[in-house]
C-alpha cells in the first residue's frame, strides 16, 4: 500500500538571501503540476516537517521562501546548494487564476504572506494581456524585512500595475509609511463594477481588517479570497491538527472564498 505521507528527496538548486531571517530555496521538481497558492510539506529526517507555501514555480523547479523561526527552519538554513531536501506535495486548494483573468485584481499581503501570493502576481506580470490591471499592496515592518525587492521594483514599473509598498513606522524611497490597510481607500472599487477579485494573505486579524476595508469601499464577500497561514501536520486530512469546526484547512484550503473563510475562527 502506498504511503501518502512519505516524503521524497529533491536537490536544492539555488538559495537566495531575501533578508537576515528569510531565504528562498529553489528546489528541483518534475512532479505534479503546482497551482498558485498551494503548499508542500518540507522535512529533514530526524529533525521535523512543516508546511511551506510555494512562492514561485517554473519548468523543473519550485521555490519556497522560508523564515527562520524554529527547529526545522533552522535546519533548512544549514543546507547548501546541491544538498537534498525532503518534501511531499503539492497540497491544498489554490487561487482560481482563470476566474481572475480579464478583470481587475487587488492583492493585499502582510509580511511573509506575500510569498503565498507571489506566483499569482508573477503570472499576471508575465501575462498582462490577461488582466485589466493589478493593484498590489504589501506591508513590512521595516526595510530589513522587505521581501523580493527585485520583484517589487519590476511590478512597480509594469504598465498595468498600481503598487503600494508600505513600512510600518518609516518612509523610504519607493515605500509608504503606515500599515497596508491604510491604503485600501485608494483602490477605485467604485469603477470596477463586477469585474474584479481581491486576494488577501496574512494573519487572520490582518485579513479581517483588510476585507472590511475593501467592503467599506463597495467590494462584496464573494469577490474576496483569503489564504490561511496555519500549521498543517499531515496535509491529507487525517490528523485533524488544522481542523476548524468541520473544515480541514489542508484539504479545503489554504485558499478560501471569504464567504466561507470569514467563518473559520478558532
Amino acid at each position: 500500500m502506498e504511503n501518502i505521507t512519505l516524503p521524497e528527496p529533491h536537490r536544492i538548486l539555488k538559495i537566495m538571501l531575501e533578508t537576515v531571517a528569510e531565504h528562498t530555496f529553489r528546489v528541483e521538481w518534475h512532479g505534479e503540476k503546482v497551482q498558485h497558492g498551494q503548499f508542500f510539506m518540507l522535512s529533514i529526517p530526524k529533525v521535523g516537517e512543516a508546511p511551506i507555501s510555494v512562492s514561485a514555480h517554473g519548468d523543473g523547479y519550485v521555490e519556497f521562501t522560508i523564515r527562520k523561526v524554529g527547529k526545522l527552519t533552522s535546519g533548512l538554513f544549514g543546507l547548501h546548494e546541491g544538498d537534498v531536501l525532503f518534501m511531499r506535495g503539492p497540497y491544498g486548494n489554490y487561487f482560481p487564476v482563470d476566474q481572475f483573468k480579464n478583470k481587475h485584481l487587488v492583492v493585499i499581503a502582510g509580511g511573509t504572506g506575500l510569498a503565498a501570493v507571489r506566483s499569482t502576481i508573477q503570472y499576471f506580470y508575465d501575462h498582462q494581456d490577461e488582466i485589466l490591471d493589478v493593484y498590489a499592496m504589501a506591508g513590512f515592518k521595516d526595510m530589513s524585512a522587505v521581501l523580493f525587492k527585485d520583484d517589487l521594483a519590476k511590478f512597480t514599473a509594469a504598465e498595468k500595475f498600481h503598487t503600494s509598498w508600505c513600512l510600518d513606522n518609516s518612509e523610504e524611497p519607493g515605500f509608504k509609511k503606515g500599515f497596508v490597510t491604510q491604503y485600501i481607500p485608494e483602490v477605485p472599487f467604485e469603477t470596477f463594477g463586477e469585474d474584479y477579485n481581491v486576494i488577501i494573505v496574512g494573519p487572520p486579524a490582518m485579513f479581517r481588517f483588510a476585507a472590511q476595508g475593501c467592503m467599506d469601499k463597495g467590494a462584496t464577500e464573494e469577490h474576496i479570497w483569503v489564504s490561511f497561514e496555519r500549521k498543517m501536520a499531515c496535509a491529507v486530512g487525517k490528523c485533524g491538527h488544522c481542523k476548524i469546526n468541520e473544515t480541514y484547512i489542508c484539504l479545503e484550503g489554504p485558499v478560501f472564498n471569504y464567504v466561507e473563510g470569514k467563518e473559520l475562527i478558532d
